[in-house]
């Protein structure tokens, strides 16, 4: 079995939006909204842009035995948004 098989029956994709208010050393994130789509997510992110100090909008892989998220990749970030190193 290939290695991309394996991962998609161990793993599963999702969408979530990720807001960020300001803080007292930058920013800190919010709770964090699903989206059922790659385009929902970035149009969650935009009408939350506004109330926000930052909104970033990602597909992350979540792997169905633990839970954990893994190879998050940017769709949307409005304002300030921490990068992924952080």
């Amino acid at each position: 079995m290939s290695e991309a098989a394996q991962i998609a029956q161990t793993h599963v994709v999702q969408y979530i939006v990720i807001p960020y208010r300001a803080a007292a050393n930058g920013v800190a994130p919010g709770e964090i909204r699903p989206a059922s789509s790659e385009f929902g997510a970035i149009r969650i992110a935009n009408s939350m842009a506004s109330k926000f100090a930052g909104v970033a909008a990602y597909e992350v892989m979540i792997d169905k035995e633990t839970g954990d998220m893994e190879s998050p990749r940017i769709l949307a970030q409005i304002g300030t948004v921490p990068s992924l190193d952080d």
